[in-house]
């Protein structure tokens, strides 16, 4: 799907995805530390590369995974990035809109994403992927970079022996004009770090949910989803989407980022 178009995603939205998961032509191997590879690929819309992360996580189970990548309130105590999301509502079952604010180490400008979500569990795999679009409640504000996902999603496969293959690919612009350096620092140490933040979430998550509204699962469960439904007309463009602050930070140098740990990006 497009950015900013909101619509039902179909059979070939999540085809897309899993043929960029399997698919390696056209990729470049960027880190490679098994079972974890980290590949990246240039795009015409962006200078930023696309990535995509393969590993193997032998001891989680891929419905736990899967519900944590889900779990709005999990993801409060495991995403230290996160500032701020709200979902905004739900187009149906498996499709909602959400608000997305990150923070980013100074003096880099924080971002935030206004996105469409969408998943599918098709009992062998299970895909959750997200776009950006558009929505009146939130058009871009002051002290955030309005950031685009162009394409980000995820696969996940049980298999056979126990645990679940993962593959993460992320077509996103943050905007503005960002430092070469980070853009390396995002494939060899964002990106694996991703993998082992979700393998310590998902380690944790099933004694957590116990104690957290345990059967409160709406991504599973659509009778439990109590947003609100949103119309068509409620995320078309409107000018307050062009008013978006894009900043060059091509300036930052590494060494000012140089007290910070990798925990902090």
């Amino acid at each position: 799907m497009n950015v900013g178009e909101v619509r039902v995603a179909e059979d070939r939205d999540f085809e897309r995805l899993k043929q960029l998961c399997d698919c390696h032509d056209g990729w470049n191997l960027a880190f490679d530390h098994p079972p974890t590879k980290v590949y990246t690929r240039p795009t015409k819309d962006s200078t930023f590369q696309m990535i995509k992360v393969c590993t193997v996580y032998s001891d989680i189970d891929a419905n736990v995974l899967y519900d944590v990548l889900h779990d709005p309130h999990y993801r409060q105590i495991w995403d230290k990035h996160m500032i701020h999301s709200v979902d905004v509502g739900y187009l149906n079952p498996n499709n909602d809109v959400s608000y997305y604010a990150i923070s980013c180490p100074t003096p880099l400008k924080n971002r935030d994403f206004v996105l469409q979500r969408s998943w599918l569990d098709t009992g062998r795999e299970l895909y959750v992927l997200n776009h950006s679009v558009y929505h009146h409640q939130y058009p871009p504000k002051k002290g955030f970079v309005r950031g685009l996902s162009h394409l980000t999603g995820y696969l996940i496969r049980p298999l056979p022996s126990g645990g679940c293959s993962f593959s993460y690919v992320s077509h996103c612009d943050p905007r503005g004009t960002l430092p070469p350096w980070l853009v390396n620092k995002l494939t060899h140490v964002l990106a694996p770090k991703m993998v082992k933040t979700l393998h310590k979430a998902s380690r944790k998550y099933i004694d957590w949910k116990s104690h957290n509204n345990p059967n409160y699962k709406p991504w599973i469960y659509p009778e439990q989803i109590n947003l609100p439904r949103i119309t068509i007309n409620q995320c078309t463009k409107s000018p307050a989407d062009d008013m978006v602050d894009i900043v060059d930070e091509s300036h930052v140098d590494e060494k000012a980022l140089a007290h910070l740990s990798n925990d902090d990006f």
